[in-house]
């Protein structure tokens, strides 16, 4: 007679664990939407908040780390899914082996949010106040940075980025990207608060809820660089090559062609920007082709800055390079490579096997960790290559040193997919960062000019060939991102947790020492 009451006890508990982790997914698949293209940026407070609601109920730790490992396969699933299309579109790799890669990212991004519940309910306090207040926003913000940079990282989908275009976007010149991260989850676990504490902590929620957005909205005049010289007359060019056929032999001249005549109708510009890799072959390989470009283009008192291949000396080290056709020419490196797209770090004998990309290349070298800003049409560019642009602590020198940001890259890889615009959004954050312009120039789109509050100024439409002309104000001084990074912030997040964990320590050594 009494299995029968503990049998539906145990029923009644699996169906509810079941219920909060599909309540989990949903929250998950809807956070991915709080990015670009769908701008839903309310929902990058509201999806976390639903989370910390779910791991104040969790019955142990186990249960809370499915919890987000739900939550976070949710939105990685929905938000990386165009890897798919450079993988195996482009890739030429397997269905199987596209899949499998596209889930080992996924279930590798959902593992540190899993471990993240796991802790929480484990060893922190989940106190109504403590809880959402303290240690699920410090403990979630570290994570999110780790993520970041552990084993050279994966930065996407930063909850920060979601906010280019609200008030909170006022906040990015202060503390970065991680600082508006860490201003979303402090008003989820206000919001948490709000609803599930009493008297004083209610209030305290509101206020870590609202007050943000206020001084958000108060710092968006303030101006913590400011302008250096006259504006800058600039021409972004943009081939729209389509990936398939970028590489192939036979499209090579007609591809050099094309990018000679688009500069022709850029000639006059100060300084004219080409994409990434732009030259469908080595720069050692078309030095006429170069050399005709620059001469043509100093006569008209243009310089051009464009992304090449180009191999050392030694004829076996390749860098994927930004190249600056000044006064004297320059390269910029670039320096945080892309595992399994620029290099690849596994065993000799599997390599062939794992290549995915058509760049009939070798590995690339990564350049100098510090390389100056280049100089070209009178300005100090702060340079970044495709997906470097993620990775702004590695950026802060150049940029403090820079006039001007630019950025050649090639989201082509990704189809028509939500790669770009969400790729476009991180560069938006930078020149919120930096408090500087920024030049984007891409393969087939987003070719734009972002000005010093990450508003567009202008774009090239998207999938033609294209010559996007434009103004652009270089600036000087420095925001108090530029010259303290993340370590306030983090710092912050640590001392958080430092002052839960040990007088919760403390507490339970006299225990034991008295039992």
């Amino acid at each position: 007679m009494r299995m029968r009451p503990v049998r539906r006890r145990t029923v009644a508990e699996a169906r509810r664990a079941l219920l909060a982790r599909g309540v989990a997914v949903a929250a998950g698949l809807a956070l991915a939407t709080a990015f670009a293209p769908y701008g839903l940026y309310p929902l990058a407070l509201l999806c976390p908040a639903v989370l910390m609601w779910l791991w104040l109920d969790a019955r142990s730790p186990r249960e809370a780390a499915w919890l987000g490992f739900c939550f976070s396969a949710g939105t990685f699933s929905v938000g990386t899914w165009w890897l798919y299309i450079s993988i195996h579109g482009f890739g030429q790799a397997p269905v199987w082996l596209a899949l499998l890669l596209l889930a080992a990212l996924v279930g590798s991004m959902s593992a540190y949010q899993a471990g993240l519940g796991y802790v929480l309910v484990r060893y922190l306090p989940r106190s109504a106040g403590m809880g959402p207040l303290v240690a699920m926003p410090a403990a979630w913000l570290l994570v999110e940075w780790w993520r970041g940079w552990f084993l050279s990282g994966f930065p996407w989908l930063s909850l920060g980025y979601s906010q280019t275009d609200s008030y909170l976007a006022g906040l990015a010149p202060v503390g970065g990207v991680y600082g508006l991260s860490a201003v979303l989850l402090l008003g989820a676990g206000g919001l948490v608060t709000l609803l599930r504490g009493r008297g004083l902590l209610r209030a305290v929620g509101a206020a870590v809820l609202v007050l943000p957005w206020l001084v958000g909205l108060g710092l968006r005049g303030v101006e913590w660089t400011h302008a250096s010289g006259p504006p800058a007359d600039i021409a972004i060019l943009q081939g729209a090559i389509p990936q398939d056929q970028k590489w192939l032999d036979e499209n090579r001249d007609t591809t050099l062609e094309l990018y000679r005549k688009l500069n022709t109708q850029a000639l006059g510009a100060r300084l004219i920007l080409w994409p990434e890799s732009a030259p469908p072959d080595l720069a050692n390989n078309i030095a006429s082709y170069l050399g005709n470009i620059w001469s043509v283009s100093r006569a008209m008192r243009s310089d051009v800055v464009m992304g090449v291949v180009r191999v050392a000396d030694d004829g076996d080290t390749y860098y994927n390079s930004i190249l600056a056709l000044a006064e004297a020419p320059s390269f910029y490196d670039k320096h945080h490579l892309v595992p399994f797209g620029e290099y690849f770090p596994v065993p000799a004998f599997v390599r062939h096997w794992l290549r995915l990309m058509s760049l009939p290349y070798s590995d690339f070298t990564p350049g100098a960790t510090e390389q100056p800003p280049l100089a070209a049409g009178g300005l100090r560019l702060a340079a970044s290559i495709c997906y470097e642009d993620a990775y702004p602590s590695e950026q802060r020198g150049a940029m403090r040193a820079s006039s001007m940001l630019v950025n050649v890259t090639n989201d082509a890889w990704f189809g028509r997919a939500g790669a770009r615009f969400q790729h476009f959004q991180i560069a938006r954050m930078r020149a919120l960062e930096s408090q500087r312009y920024l030049l984007r120039a891409a393969n087939d789109g987003i070719s734009a000019i972002i000005g010093e509050r990450g508003q567009v100024i202008a774009t090239a439409p998207q999938y033609q060939p294209a010559v996007l002309r434009g103004l652009a104000q270089p600036r000087a001084g420095s925001t108090p991102y530029l010259l303290a990074g993340n370590a306030p912030v983090l710092a912050l997040a640590v001392l958080a947790l430092l002052l839960l964990v040990l007088p919760q320590q403390l507490r339970r050594r006299r225990r034991a020492a008295t039992a």
